[in-house]
């Protein structure tokens, strides 16, 4: 039996705001839009995508599981991030590492990653 990711499913506040951030960072797009729940993926018919579900509470404790991201520039992607409405994030990374932890506008945590081009790297 095979088995394929199909999506990456996150508990959201405000759906269209986290989608759009989201979009807007993956150049993305949304696929799907209803009151409880919105897609997002490269394409429609692109696996895997991203689902925004509702949920009341907000984000209290740090991510279980998070995205990594691997930009060609950190640095100028960091900043692209920021000014998108990301934030500098303490997980207790530490100074020396070679990543930047950053939160979504709903405080999920992903990390800009140095270039790489493996899953090797």
């Amino acid at each position: 039996m095979a088995v394929r990711w199909y999506q990456l499913v996150v508990n959201a506040h405000d759906l269209p705001s986290l989608a759009r951030f989201w979009c807007q960072v993956l150049d993305w797009r949304v696929v799907y839009e209803a009151e409880e729940e919105i897609i997002i993926a490269s394409a429609p018919d692109a696996l895997p995508g991203i689902c925004f579900v509702p949920v009341e509470e907000r984000k209290t404790v740090n991510n279980r599981l998070h995205i990594d991201l691997t930009p060609d520039d950190q640095a100028a992607e960091v900043e692209r991030l920021l000014a998108l409405g990301a934030r500098r994030a303490d997980v207790g990374q530490g100074e020396d590492v070679t990543w930047t932890v950053l939160a979504d506008p709903e405080g999920n945590e992903f990390c800009v990653l140095r270039p790489k081009k493996t899953l090797l790297d």
